[in-house]
């Protein structure tokens, strides 16, 4: 109670302000007795709005910036306590942050994240440790794909706020060919269909070109009045930025990012997010 008290007291003129403002209404209506009993919690103003199990957690991150950005996270989303823990020790503030300019980190913190832009449902990289598919073994994209599909709530969670599933192996047919996108999410925020495919292999150009044609098709036969151009994700074991660049034209809606198949090293996020901070003209605390 003590640690609370020290890493929240200031939300206290909240609470007096608000049992104050409900005392002075009690004795304009004429009660002029003892109001316990009597005072009630507008839950709407009340500063804490999680359980304290929840605060528990949020206790021991000491980046204020940080606790702030999952508070605000857990009460938007509706996080429960085990939410809450995976999405930390994901470090999904660092990824996120990382993915952002400096503005933008800022206003994460103080207000949580929901995507406007493509850029905005875009991590780095991509954590799938509950798969529970083994790093160091051999395993084809089929695998991969089919162990997401079956912890779909969790990869849902794991891309962000907004998203929904549409399709599994969506088939194009193109001159007799047939080719088939891994994936179809949509963002109800971003109004857009969001492509993936997984690659275990070497990134080539040849898998961007072939998301560039699913991003086309979707541009071009599938979205109605009102949605925003199709965003293609390849989640990649290893990107390369600079192939990316030079085979792909600036405006592109189409980006790759890695993942991982198991819990990043939450020290090392939080040092390159600081160093990349301070590059910026930022503190961490600023």
């Amino acid at each position: 109670m003590r640690k609370f008290y020290l890493v929240y007291r200031d939300r206290d003129e909240k609470i007096i302000q608000s049992s104050i403002g409900q005392l002075r209404l009690l004795q304009e209506n004429g009660i002029v007795q003892s109001p316990i009993g009597q005072l009630s919690i507008d839950h709407r103003s009340f500063p804490f709005k999680l359980s304290w199990t929840h605060y528990q957690i949020l206790m021991t991150i000491e980046n204020p910036e940080e606790r702030s950005f999952y508070e605000q996270a857990a009460i938007s989303e509706s996080w429960n306590v085990q939410t809450l823990k995976r999405q930390y020790h994901s470090s999904l503030y660092e990824r996120l942050a990382l993915s952002k300019d400096k503005e933008a980190v800022m206003a994460m913190s103080r207000k949580g994240t929901t995507p406007y832009r493509p850029a905005d449902i875009l991590k780095s990289p991509y954590v799938l440790e509950f798969a529970g598919l083994d790093d160091k073994s051999g395993y084809h994209e089929s695998d991969l794909e089919s162990a997401v599909l079956n912890k779909m709530q969790d990869f849902l969670l794991e891309m962000g706020k907004g998203f929904l599933f549409e399709k599994r192996q969506r088939r194009f047919t193109f001159n007799d060919k047939n080719f088939y996108c891994d994936m179809v999410l949509y963002n109800r925020f971003l109004r857009c269909y969001v492509l993936i495919d997984f690659k275990v292999d070497e990134l080539t150009h040849q898998d961007l070109g072939q998301m560039q044609m699913y991003v086309n098709y979707y541009d071009r036969y599938e979205i109605v009045e009102g949605e925003n151009p199709t965003i293609g994700i390849l989640m990649c074991k290893q990107s390369d930025e600079a192939l990316v660049e030079l085979t792909l034209p600036k405006d592109a809606n189409i980006y790759a990012r890695e993942y991982r198949l198991y819990l990043p090293d939450k020290k090392l996020l939080q040092e390159k997010l600081r160093q990349w901070l301070e590059e910026s003209g930022t503190s961490v605390s600023e």
